[in-house]
């Protein structure tokens, strides 16, 4: 089975899971927002995720309302995600960015969003991919684990996997890859001890690194 076969597979056994919170907020909104929802959801909860974008967004949806927010009221809307002070201070300098470099709206290339502080390649592909359609490989944890245990890889970081993936993956499969694959890490492929007799690629995978599959 090739691997977009595997990747059809893992897609059709997703389809009843929670989607990652970001892109649930992609399905309603603007690249603004996805943008901004990205950087709250690093090293954060879904739930989480999702119940401080809502309350952030309902005081301020776009960079206008933003930058007009001192930094408490943007740290207490967004606790308690994952270094919400650091969070809250990149969050209003990105809105005056935004503002001062690009008339109020994100940028659609890359190299663009990298110059944001707090935006790193998985961000920015993330923002190419939800908001704007630009095929791009967003590698986080679940990218980067689940292709070197399926034995696709074998890497030892982001980029080395997103160069890679590139290569084997069509092109149309790169935006919807990280949600799939996300969704596929935090049911079925877990980090420790993942559900490998509920798996529907468990026969197409070369289980590497795993010594008690269950």
């Amino acid at each position: 089975m090739d691997k977009v076969a595997i990747i059809k597979s893992i897609k059709k056994q997703v389809q009843s899971f929670v989607i990652p919170s970001v892109t649930q907020i992609a399905l309603k909104a603007d690249p603004y927002q996805i943008l901004i929802s990205c950087i709250l959801s690093l090293r954060t909860k879904d739930k989480v995720t999702l119940e401080a974008s809502a309350r952030l967004f309902k005081v301020a949806p776009g960079p206008q309302d933003m930058v007009k927010l001192s930094l408490s009221k943007v740290e207490k809307l967004i606790y308690p995600v994952g270094f919400y002070r650091v969070k809250a201070k990149e969050i209003i300098e990105i809105s005056r960015q935004i503002i001062k470099d690009f008339s109020g709206k994100v940028p659609n290339n890359r190299e663009a969003l990298l110059k944001f502080k707090g935006v790193g390649r998985k961000t920015a592909n993330l923002v190419l991919g939800l908001s704007f359609g630009i095929p791009a490989i967003c590698v986080d944890t679940h990218v980067q684990r689940i292709p070197n245990r399926l034995g696709w890889v074998k890497t030892k970081d982001p980029y080395e996997t997103e160069v890679a993936l590139e290569k084997m993956i069509p092109k149309r499969e790169w935006i919807e890859l990280n949600t799939l694959l996300v969704a596929f890490g935090q049911n079925i492929c877990l980090p420790v001890s993942p559900y490998c007799s509920c798996c529907s690629v468990f026969k197409l995978c070369k289980k590497v690194g795993l010594r008690w599959p269950r």
